[in-house]
């Protein structure tokens, strides 16, 4: 197992590496320098002598890949390339373009992003596999039926839709808690009842109707036959049985989306004004902050290697019969 892991954390190096260099690519040789300068300080502002002062406040009149003119080693250090690009792989993610610590952000930040994924993910995780076997307990039912006509519907409607009619009913209607806003400590939780809430109704229809399609290709197996001929009840063979050897599939879904639980959710942040790294993308986006989508790129690249490692590792811990090589 340690080898295992070893071994796959030595092959998450080249490709944060290559995703690195995309990003490298894409921000400063596709979207040179001096367009990012002209796309920040306008139109009217734009002269040949604003745009150099931009780039030097800012780090970025240096070498792209390699300064021919520096002394030893600040030939390859002391450029645009292991500035903003390689110092990220010791987490060093420097400065906003508003002179904010970038690193100091996101771990202020991670924290509502957190308050809203967590519950989010449980909630949900709960909801749609209970919701699922119980379509499965009444298959070929008015029940099962309905609870599919169900889910296709809930999956074809935007989740545009869930955030503004919730905001609409539950917020201005019913006047049941506030529309948008983030306090923190305890104080938080009225804020943050209708986001987890919506995410959990939004994602009902998607993953209860995946649930139960693994649900029934168990249930006509071998295996269950024979704990049905032993006389074990329904419920029994579906908990006991079913959902057990249906893990595997489910926890490749499940672990893998845990780099959204750091990354927070970009819609749900932004309309209902929470302080967390999905606003923060938003609002860098928005306000043309190269840096700081530059940073959430490769944290998000990390944690979605560290997602697909976890699930690899999940997989012995529910079937013992799996061997990682």
């Amino acid at each position: 197992m340690i080898a295992y892991i070893i071994r796959r954390l030595l092959y998450a190096i080249p490709i944060l590496i290559g995703v690195n260099l995309i990003t490298f690519v894409l921000f400063f040789v596709v979207n040179s320098p001096d367009d990012m300068a002209r796309m920040q300080l306008g139109a009217k502002r734009v002269t040949p002598e604003a745009i150099e002062k931009w780039k030097a406040e800012r780090g970025y009149d240096r070498p792209l890949v390699w300064n021919a003119d520096a002394p030893g080693l600040a030939k390859a250090t002391d450029t645009i390339l292991f500035d903003k690009s390689m110092r990220m792989f010791v987490f060093d993610f420097g400065r906003a373009d508003d002179g904010r610590d970038i690193a100091l952000e996101i771990g202020n930040r991670m924290g509502p992003s957190l308050a809203i994924a967590i519950p989010t993910f449980l909630l949900g995780l709960f909801v749609t596999v209970s919701f699922a076997l119980l379509l499965v307990f009444f298959r070929n039912t008015a029940l099962d039926v309905g609870g599919v006509v169900l889910c296709v519907a809930a999956m074809s409607i935007s989740g545009l839709f869930y955030i503004i009619g919730g905001q609409y009913l539950v917020s201005k209607v019913w006047n049941l808690v506030p529309i948008s806003g983030y306090a923190p400590g305890l104080d938080a939780g009225k804020f943050l009842i209708l986001p987890v809430l919506i995410s959990v109704v939004g994602g009902i229809g998607s993953s209860a109707r995946w649930y139960r399609t693994l649900f029934l290709e168990e249930i006509n197996k071998d295996y269950v036959r024979t704990a049905r001929a032993k006389g074990l009840s329904e419920l029994r063979v579906l908990f006991r049985h079913v959902l057990k050897n249906a893990m595997i599939p489910i926890l490749t879904g499940v672990v893998v989306v845990i780099p959204l639980l750091f990354m927070g959710s970009l819609l749900l942040e932004s309309f209902f004004g929470i302080p967390g790294l999905g606003s923060y993308t938003i609002d860098a986006i928005n306000s043309q902050d190269f840096a700081v989508v530059r940073s959430m790129v490769f944290i998000g690249s990390v944690l979605y290697i560290v997602g697909l490692l976890l699930t690899d590792i999940s997989y012995t811990l529910v079937d013992p019969r799996v061997r990682l090589q």
